[in-house]
This record gives C-alpha cells, structure tokens and sequence, in this order.
C-alpha cells in the first residue's frame, strides 16, 4: 500500500533537521501547512517502516519532551539517540530546548 504524499513531505522534512537539533510536529506541520501536528506524529510513527533512514529521534513535541518514545524499540532509544548528537536531555525532556530547536523555515532564511 502506497503511503499518503504528506508522509513522504514530512519525512523528507524530518531528514533535514541538523544533528544535534530538534524539531517538533508542530513546526513541521507548520511549514508544510498540513494543519495538524498530529498528522505529523502519524507520519513519524510509521517512519520506522521507511526504506531511507529518517532522524525521528530528533521531532519532539512543543514543550521539547520525547512524546514520540514509545514509538521506539525501547523507550530510552530515543534519548539515548539525542544524548550521542550532543542534546542534552533529562526526565524525557530536551533541556534548553529553544537553544537546539530547528524549524525547517530556517533553511530560508
């Protein structure tokens, strides 16, 4: 079954974010005018199915927690993933997240 075009927008968005950075499903959302940060969470979610390699690790929600965790083999994975780029990261959350959030209008800018 042929994934819907939005999921693919969303995971080629999601393989530009930098290392050592974070996005979230709203801003993602926002820059592609989806409308709905969940629409993304759903695209990331089914990202493990991709053929190409995709950062999911590095979308979290709004507030920078890891919402997405759970997605992962083990719930750590996700952290674990962050801590190695360098995002420091404590109780599930990204610590000085507006330091390493990314949103991909940036590019333009």
């Amino acid at each position: 079954m042929k994934r819907p075009h939005y999921f693919e927008q969303v995971l080629e968005t999601a393989r530009l974010i930098p290392e050592g950075r974070v996005s979230t499903y709203g801003a993602i959302a926002d820059f592609l005018a989806l409308g709905s940060a969940r629409m993304v969470g759903w695209a990331m979610k089914n990202s493990f199915n991709s053929e190409e390699l995709v950062p999911a690790h590095r979308v979290v929600n709004g507030k920078g927690e890891l919402s997405g965790r759970n997605a992962f083999e083990h719930p750590d994975l996700m952290a674990e993933l962050l801590i190695s780029e360098g995002v420091e990261v404590k109780n599930n959350k990204v610590v000085r997240f507006s330091e390493v959030f990314w949103h991909p209008r940036e590019m333009y800018e």
